[in-house]
């Protein structure tokens, strides 16, 4: 079957009752027949303005319906999506639209500012699109959403499309800057239908989805809490648009974890998803401070990816959740279902209990599969179907990307041990990427930025174990002479280049040569020192 996202959204669109509700926005919702219609325009009025199939479209907002409405739009016309980090500075902002290529960028009302500043250097940019408030003036430059995807009739577009048109996911690299992973439909359709296949029949072409939907009814409602502009939130709402569900937003700016429950009482949604104790801890804070005050008992799944989710958090989830199935998925935006830990109430695992399967393999530096037990440290490999590769850097494809005994596998970098049993004990990634609360901060980035204060004379940057963050962002600098330490002053520094967070929680002054005899950073002297100066 030759599965494209726009054919899918189609053939749900016509099964679910045009009045079932699709995303639900506080106050707002709107309805699958509504949401339909408004893709359909926004698509034609984007085919009418000049973009072309395989044209990127980017998406520059916090969660809300536009943000699924315009990646509906994008496959309707064929578009590639492209995610934007809402939390860039202007300058990274940039950065992604330049690189993408992006033809179309549907931007929120709340970032004008940051697009003016950089509009002038971004000349293949044709069509700006402007979220706000329906009627609200937007800028001259721009034009307004909900114009667009409000007129015309609002019917099937009726094009040919493709399972190969593309899906670009903006994740960070080993060197820093952000690389666009090249998915297409089909091979990213293919990876759910595995999984679900575990589970029982599935629709196999759109005739059996058509039929599934009408004799199942729409899907569930789903409430993603990271920002769908991150692969965990955005890949989980479209699975439950690809079933005929509902996608559940928080209007908040911020995550709050009593929003989060407010909304869960008034909705209902079946699946929550979060990112591992980043989340659950605020969560089961609130929880565990108001017994009583919210009705979780919707929540059938929770699902997790992208940060540790610890067992004394999931334990504590479950007593106010019983009923709940807790998944906590190993996996990257390049390497997707590397592996899944489940956890239930009375079903207990440890955490990041990962096992080797069908496309999880293990293999050591020569190659070499990693037995089981050995106490050999390899490095994950994840078999087909996996992305075409990195947009414009053969060189970041052909490391990551790579064919062994005939396999092309995805190797992004994470360091395991396989266990006796099969399972896996994972060590972290190969270089030294930070991630806190989801985000991928690479100590490069910020090191640079610290070399550049006139009080620096060298500097590194190490991720602490931190309950709030997962892991805090920490610098740690050799001071020129005659300078003390201007912690607040650094920071202020750092803030002044890069995004918030990717600021250092904290920097500590060392006396200790940063570097090894060989010139190369010398990490663990970095966090030996850090964590004597915290």
């Amino acid at each position: 079957m030759d599965w494209n996202f726009g054919d899918i959204l189609d053939t749900v669109a016509a099964a679910v009752p045009p009045d079932a509700p699709a995303f639900i926005h506080g106050d707002r919702v709107i309805s699958w027949g509504e949401s339909d219609a408004m893709s359909n325009s926004l698509a034609r009025a984007l085919i009418a303005r000049g973009s072309k199939p395989g044209d990127k479209l980017a998406i520059y907002m916090r969660n809300a319906p536009e943000y699924l409405i315009a990646l509906a739009a994008a496959f309707k016309a064929r578009l590639t999506h492209v995610n934007v980090n809402y939390r860039y500075t202007p300058e990274e902002v940039w950065y992604i639209f330049d690189n993408a290529d992006a033809q179309t960028v549907v931007y929120s009302a709340e970032f004008r500012p940051a697009v003016e500043a950089i509009r002038a250097r971004l000349p293949g940019v044709k069509t700006w699109v402007e979220v706000g408030e329906p009627g609200a003036p937007v800028a001259p430059f721009a034009e307004a959403f909900d114009t667009l995807a409000r007129e015309g009739n609002g019917g099937p577009l009726g094009i040919e499309r493709s399972g190969e048109d593309e899906f670009f996911i903006y994740t960070g690299g080993t060197t820093g800057m952000p690389k666009g992973v090249i998915w297409a439909h089909q091979d990213l359709r293919e990876i759910t239908l595995q999984a679900a296949r575990k589970l029982g029949p599935v629709p196999e072409d759109h005739a059996q989805l058509d039929a599934a939907i009408r004799a199942m009814g729409p899907g569930g409602r789903l409430l993603p809490a990271p920002p769908l502009m991150h692969g965990t939130g955005l890949l989980t709402s479209m699975g439950a648009m690809f079933s005929g569900g509902c996608v559940v937003t928080l209007p908040g700016a911020a995550f709050d974890a009593e929003e989060l429950l407010d909304a869960i009482d008034a909705h209902r949604p079946a699946t929550l998803v979060i990112v591992g104790d980043s989340f659950g801890k605020p969560i089961l804070q609130a929880l565990d401070a108001h017994p009583g005050r919210w009705d979780v008992s919707s929540i059938v799944a929770i699902i997790s990816s992208g940060v540790m989710w610890s067992v004394e958090v999931k334990r504590g989830m479950l007593e106010h959740m019983p009923g709940a199935m807790l998944s906590d998925g190993f996996s990257s935006s390049e390497a997707l279902g590397m592996g899944t830990s489940v956890m239930a109430k009375g079903l207990e695992v440890q955490t990041a209990k990962f096992m080797l399967g069908e496309r999880c393999r293990v293999f050591d530096e020569n190659d070499q599969p990693v037995l089981p037990g050995s106490g050999v440290a390899g490095i994950v490999a994840i078999g087909p179907p996996n992305p075409i590769g990195y947009y414009k850097d053969q060189a970041k494809s052909d490391r990551t990307f790579r064919v062994i005994d005939g396999v092309r596998y995805s190797i992004p970098g994470d360091w395991c041990l396989v266990e006796t049993d099969g399972s896996l004990t994972l060590l972290g990634r190969g270089s030294a990427c930070i991630n806190t609360a989801g985000e991928k901060v690479f100590p490069e980035e910020v090191e640079e930025a610290l070399k550049t204060h006139p009080s620096v004379e060298d500097a590194l940057v190490v991720g602490l174990p931190d309950e709030k963050w997962g892991q805090a962002v920490t610098g740690v600098v050799r001071l020129t002479e005659g300078h003390d330490l201007d912690e607040p002053g650094l920071k202020a520094h750092v803030r002044a280049s890069l995004a918030g967070y990717k600021t250092p929680k904290r920097v500590v002054a060392t006396d200790v040569s940063l570097r090894a005899a060989n010139g190369k950073a010398d990490y663990p002297a970095a966090r030996a020192a850090a964590e004597a100066g915290v």
